[in-house]
């Protein structure tokens, strides 16, 4: 079978750039930031749906410990309520450090986010998330605006 010169050579360019992008350390996200914003997302499903009950028991000690579950519930109605559903959500960028003030060191995420609600195009939510002793990241802080 006789091919085109022109295919064999996308063929070759598509090999290389997909070895390119495998070799390439670089562009591989941190396994952190990932699993940090897992922890994001899982607990913005509870806060997109309302469930103030069901996003206050999975956030985190610290987020329990500063908000009781009635000033969560007012709080979430105030804040997401006048935003409308959210359309779409893409994560903008994820740190960590080791200090935050106020609080005791420890291991923390910082996951920013691009949001579209209904009645909010523009808007964007950052959450804090503290790695906790079993291992997961649970929120402990969000602003949306």
């Amino acid at each position: 079978m006789n091919r085109p010169v022109s295919w064999s050579w996308r063929r070759a360019l598509a090999m290389f750039c997909f070895a390119w992008l495998a070799a390439d350390p670089s562009l591989a996200q941190d396994p952190r930031a990932t699993a940090a914003q897992a922890g994001a997302r899982d607990w913005l499903v509870l806060v997109d749906r309302g469930d103030a009950q069901a996003s206050w028991n999975a956030a985190g000690k610290k987020f329990r410990a500063a908000l009781s579950l009635p000033k969560w519930a007012d709080a979430l109605l105030k804040e997401r309520g006048p935003r409308g559903a959210m359309k779409s959500r893409t994560a903008v960028k994820t740190g960590f450090q080791k200090t935050i003030p106020g609080v005791s060191d420890g291991d923390y995420a910082l996951v920013s986010y691009a949001t579209s609600f209904a009645d909010n195009a523009q808007g964007h939510e950052s959450l804090t998330l503290e790695h906790e002793a079993d291992g997961k990241w649970r929120v402990i802080g969000y602003f949306v605006r």
